[in-house]
């Protein structure tokens, strides 16, 4: 091994705590970056991969069968542009009747003799393709629970008939919500209904008007209106990135954080040993190196604990990507999708770049350094740095082991500071992951719309033989709403109240349906959080979520009309509600808005808060008494709504800041543990004139006091500000804006104990180094040098 080598791996089997810290920030920053990088690279991955290979739908259209033949629709796989087509297959909306498996809503079947290949090729999950009539496969992503074996009834249809889930399949660009055979398409079709869907790929589909100009040319030698719906592999597309997008601003400022105090720490530690290791630079210049080589031998001695702490760190970015990778795979089917290798290796050159520019830039000072003066230069700081602050300290009424301890930090400012740099972003990691937690519970709240003290749930539709008509043997009638509603008003302790109905509609302008709730009573106070305008209060009004008024390109003020109803409703938009339900495709409104379109509102349920005093439980079972000859069942609490999103975001961020708080506790600990080691001979002296362990101890912890104490008080606010950035920009990542009970979460009672947590960080990594002074014994410190 080389003389240089020799002083680089001294060098770091001495520094063994400025080694840990090196390695721990680099892990921390390294960690953070490859899983950022990570998810940026992949956000789209598991949904390109799918469609790459069952070679997706560049945009599916559905026909109305009675102004188009097979034969016609057969020549649009001949227009312009158009590389591969499959189809006509019949279609047909039907709504099952399981036995067992829950409720469905309306669901679209297509008849296909195989799972197809050039175009939309079906990917089995579990079972088979049917082959014969009376067997149907599932989409993963229908309503119903896909349970092989399952039957499904049709008794709306003429013959009422049943067929048997076979296979559960999926289709990268939601094609359908199951498949049959042709030849079971006529029974599942009703008179007069049922339509043909074509699915095309083309030349160029890029952009979304590439996509327009290729439904123009496969629909323009057919008549007008023969196309009553479409959709772009473009629009599935951006549904699928939504999920993982939301991560990124959350990642990028971890990563920020955790890169900031790796350069941070680094620097300082590589400083802090060229300041305390003036001595054995002048002896490596006198025995030969160069200026060159003992910078070397500096930015080595960075570089090693780098790069285990660089390796560890991708290791812990690729576990923590694990959770949310797995997410956005399973969506498709495909195996999770990993880390790309040149993620890892941009991370990796640009880390230890980083440490490698620091650490030169702190060791340049080492080279210049003259042998002579290197030898003259002691380790202790000057005589007179501090003392007007030890004299302000001294008249205060403290302990004298105190004041010595509170006057400190001024006579070594530069690593007060740096020790109060890293302690300022543990504070700010802190501070950001506890709004984090309390945002993203009021998210879960606006989603859930949980306010409610106890809910009657909506009755489950009849899903026997017998149908909607009329129960079987055994079969308790629905629960009449205002038999319900009049039992939870005679109720004692019954507070407010209001009942809720969703029924499924459509929107001019839009493919697909939307929800439209429909309320009966005030449900302002329901856990509605409003971004913008004001809730309903009249016939004909409605709010609705910002992915919806995107879609439509309206705003407050405006109008829309729903169809799909027995009549066109119009309702005028008067207010935007956070929602991120169904893609944020609803609408509120209240029920009499909905009399003439759909008087039967059956499926309703009820959420009540109770008086001031009332027992939760004593009232459910009070209520629930006089509700069971009704058919309905009161639950207490509200209905709410876990998120997978939200835990991994929580478990996330609360990892992240662990790592980052350890780091900032380990660069304290770095600098208290010079410090010690500087003043070892002064602490001697200060043994020596009486001063016990105990008060040892003090004076150590109480020398971090002002750092911790300002450097909390400073996280606090940019934490706040950090927050105010992040939350804002997740929102728009997935389409919603977020109201002001989302984004204002801290309050003051929280924030005194947050700008305290500064002062925990300083004390956790000072307490280490303050028992080995308190430890110390006095002779051994006074023959120290």
């Amino acid at each position: 091994m080389s003389a240089l080598g020799k002083v680089v791996r001294s060098g770091v089997g001495r520094r063994r705590v400025q080694t840990l810290v090196i390695g721990l920030a680099t892990m921390m920053a390294v960690a953070a970056s490859v899983l950022g990088g990570s998810l940026l690279v992949v956000s789209g991955a598991p949904f390109d991969d799918a469609f790459a290979r069952q070679h997706g739908a560049h945009l599916s259209v559905e026909f109305d069968a009675g102004k188009a033949s097979a034969g016609q629709l057969s020549k649009s796989k001949d227009a312009e542009g158009v590389s591969a087509a499959a189809g006509p297959f019949r279609t047909a909306t039907v709504t099952p009747r399981s036995d067992g498996a829950g409720p469905g809503g309306p669901m679209t079947v297509v008849g296909r003799g195989d799972p197809g290949r050039d175009v939309d090729e079906v990917a089995l999950l579990d079972g088979r393709w049917p082959t014969r009539s009376g067997e149907i496969v599932l989409s993963a992503n229908s309503s119903l629970f896909p349970t092989m074996g399952m039957k499904l009834a049709f008794p709306d249809l003429p013959g009422g008939p049943t067929v048997t889930v076979v296979g559960v399949a999926r289709s990268v660009t939601q094609t359908a919500d199951a498949w049959v055979v042709p030849s079971q398409m006529p029974a599942l079709t009703a008179l007069g209904s049922g339509g043909y869907q074509m699915l095309y790929r083309f030349t160029d589909a890029g952009t979304a008007a590439q996509i327009s100009a290729g439904g123009k040319a496969v629909t323009e030698s057919l008549p007008p209106g023969t196309a009553v719906g479409e959709q772009s592999w473009l629009t599935v597309k951006k549904s699928a990135e939504r999920d993982t997008a939301v991560y990124v601003p959350f990642l990028i400022a971890f990563g920020a954080l955790g890169l900031v105090m790796s350069v941070l720490i680094v620097g300082n530690v590589v400083a802090s040993a060229v300041g305390t290791g003036t001595r054995r630079i002048g002896i490596l210049k006198a025995v030969g190196l160069t200026p060159a080589q003992v910078v070397r031998a500096y930015v080595g001695q960075a570089l090693i604990p780098a790069a285990a702490g660089t390796a560890l760190g991708v290791l812990a970015g690729h576990l923590l990507a694990v959770p949310v990778l797995a997410e956005t795979g399973e969506v498709y089917g495909t195996s999770s999708p990993t880390v790309a290798p040149w993620v890892d290796l941009a991370v990796i050159a640009g880390v230890l770049g980083l440490v490698a520019a620091t650490a030169w830039a702190s060791a340049w000072r080492a080279g210049r350094l003259r042998t002579v003066d290197a030898f003259a230069v002691g380790r202790t700081a000057s005589a007179g740095r501090g003392r007007w602050a030890a004299r302000l300290a001294g008249r205060l009424p403290l302990p004298q082991p105190v004041a010595l301890g509170l006057a400190r930090p001024f006579a070594r400012p530069a690593r007060a500071l740096a020790m109060g740099t890293a302690i300022l972003f543990g504070a700010i990691a802190v501070t950001f992951t506890v709004g984090m937690g309390a945002s993203l519970g009021q998210v879960m709240k606006a989603k859930a719309h949980d306010a409610a003290d106890v809910v009657v749930p909506a009755p489950l539709p009849d899903f026997g033989p017998q149908g909607p008509q009329g129960p079987g043997p055994g079969k308790q009638p629905k629960a009449d709403p205002a038999a319900v509603a009049a039992a939870i008003e005679a109720a004692a302790g019954t507070g407010k109240y209001y009942s809720a109905a969703t029924v499924r509609a459509t929107v001019s302008g839009l493919t697909g349906t939307i929800d439209v709730n429909a309320f009966t009573g005030d449900a302002s106070w329901g856990g509605f959080a409003l971004v913008s305008g004001r809730w309903i209060d009249r016939p004909g009004e409605a709010v609705v979520p910002t992915p919806f008024l995107a879609a439509t390109g309206t705003r407050i003020g405006d109008t829309v009309t729903l169809n799909g109803l027995a009549e066109p409703v119009t309702v005028r938009i008067v207010g935007e509600v956070l929602d991120p339900r169904n893609d944020g495709m609803q609408v509120f409104t209240d029920a009499s808005t909905l009399t003439a379109a759909h008087p039967d509102l059956t499926e309703t349920s009820h959420h009540i808060a109770l008086t001031s005093g009332t027992d939760v439980t004593g009232y459910v079972d009070a209520l629930n008494r006089d509700l069971a000859p009704l058919g309905a069942t009161a639950l207490a609490g509200g209905l709410g709504a876990g998120s997978d999103m939200v835990l991994t975001l929580n478990a996330l961020s609360a990892i992240l800041t662990l790592m980052l708080v350890a780091v900032a506790a380990l660069g304290v600990l770095n600098g208290v543990l010079l410090d010690t080691r500087e003043r070892v001979r002064e602490i001697g002296v200060h043994k020596a004139l009486g001063m016990t362990p105990r008060q040892t101890l003090a004076m150590v912890l109480t020398s971090v006091v002002v750092t911790g104490l300002v450097a909390g008080a400073l996280g606090v606010p940019l934490g706040v500000a950090l927050h105010g950035w992040v939350m804002p920009a997740m929102g728009d990542s997935v389409g919603l804006r977020l109201p002001d009970s989302v984004i204002a979460v801290y309050h003051g009672a929280e924030l005194l104990p947050l700008a305290l947590g500064g002062l925990l960080i300083a004390t956790l990594g000072a307490f280490l180094p303050a028992g080995w002074a308190a430890r110390a014994r006095t002779a051994t410190a006074l023959r120290t040098e």
